[in-house]
């Protein structure tokens, strides 16, 4: 009995490493940064996606590739770009809603829509 009460909490274990991660569970958060009158943020799409490899772009909990997989975007997808590190982009996705406008302090974004942190050779700027 004991066998089979272990064998059944080692497959409710597995399966839920299948479930998403939550986009609050950031190792690394995405943050609005104050630039006097500037708006903290700029819309953005995918682009450059290899349409023969994956065909996706990760979003990642933080900027780098061993940051764990949040989600995956793809070519066209519109995203709200805020912090930068090194060749990473903060992004915010998933809502229209989205307020960019000035700060007087930097803060983590706490808006709706989901986060995370993508290469940033793979977005274009189309405003902001």
């Amino acid at each position: 009995m004991r066998i089979l009460s272990v064998f059944i909490a080692l497959i409710f274990a597995a399966s839920l490493s299948h479930l998403p991660v939550a986009a609050d569970e950031l190792a690394v958060p995405v943050m609005m940064e104050a630039d006097g009158d500037l708006d903290t943020c700029s819309l953005g799409k995918v682009v450059g996606l290899n349409p023969k490899g994956d065909n996706f772009l990760a979003v990642r909990a933080g900027p780098g590739t061993n940051f764990k997989m949040l989600d995956k975007i793809h070519t066209n997808d519109q995203v709200w770009m805020f912090s930068e590190s090194k060749n990473w982009v903060g992004i915010v996705y998933g809502s229209q809603d989205i307020n960019c406008s000035p700060i007087k302090t930097d803060k983590p974004y706490s808006g709706p829509g989901k986060k995370g942190w993508v290469h940033k050779k793979f977005i274009t700027v189309l405003a902001g």
